[in-house]
């Protein structure tokens, strides 16, 4: 495991987005697993910015989301699809088509998963995985279990994950309570992952995910045994490391 800290949520932001546009640069065609929600928006500010400048060329980058919520359609204003549209999308010179997340809309769940797995085995799997964290250690929508979930399933959300994400939407009655979510073992099988977390409010699962033993219930720990794994952490979210 390697770890930057970063001073602030912006440094974090700039460090992070410069190790994708590493990845941009050392492979071009490069598939990127992309995360969503409060952590990655300012690396996907960073990224339009060096897009704008001519560092990085997203012409043949392919992209696969870790989740969208179950039943939502793609042009909600809260499903994931609308989400990288809107902050990352429609501002680079990604082909559409080479831009894939999981559909919300297919009652289907099985077929679902299975469609989602073999995609990503077909694009030869994951470059570089982005994840943030959530407040009980989630990462995607894998969320603590008795076990480490395998592939894309359905899951039903968690009380802590339905208050964190409640912000988003009119009322709590709104936030869908099922996902589909990639699983652990593609996020795993993913030659780098790139996970970003701020804030003291993330401190304590930060030392526990991290810096702690390796367990289904904190689903983040399984990162301790990734090949390349690299934490991006400000000094606040790192604050309970040393405690």
């Amino acid at each position: 495991m390697q770890i930057i800290s970063a001073k602030d949520y912006g440094q974090l932001s700039w460090q992070a987005s410069k190790l994708l546009e590493a990845q941009l640069v050392l492979k071009p065609d490069s598939v990127l697993g992309l995360a969503t929600g409060s952590s990655p928006l300012g690396i996907y500010e960073e990224l339009v910015r060096a897009y704008q400048a001519g560092a990085v060329d997203f012409s043949h980058v392919r992209t696969v989301n870790l989740d969208e919520y179950v039943g939502l359609p793609g042009d909600h204003p809260q499903s994931y699809a609308r989400f990288m549209r809107e902050h990352l999308f429609s501002h680079v010179n990604i082909d559409p088509a080479n831009t894939h997340i999981p559909d919300g809309m297919n009652p289907d769940a099985e077929a679902e998963c299975a469609r989602y797995d073999e995609l990503i085995h077909r694009l030869g799997g994951i470059d570089l995985q982005l994840l943030g964290l959530g407040p009980n250690g989630h990462i995607g929508f894998n969320e603590p279990e008795d076990y480490f979930p395998a592939g894309t399933h359905k899951v039903a959300l968690t009380e802590a994950t339905i208050q964190a994400n409640k912000r988003f939407f009119d009322s709590e009655d709104q936030v869908p309570r099922f996902a589909y979510t990639m699983g652990v073992r593609e996020i795993m099988q993913s030659r780098h992952v790139v996970l970003v977390v701020s804030g003291e409010s993330k401190a304590k699962i930060v030392k526990e995910a991290f810096f702690g033993p390796v367990k289904p219930q904190v689903p983040a720990s399984i990162l301790q045994l990734h090949r390349r794994f690299t934490l991006v952490a400000d000094e606040a979210a790192l604050s309970g490391v040393s405690k």
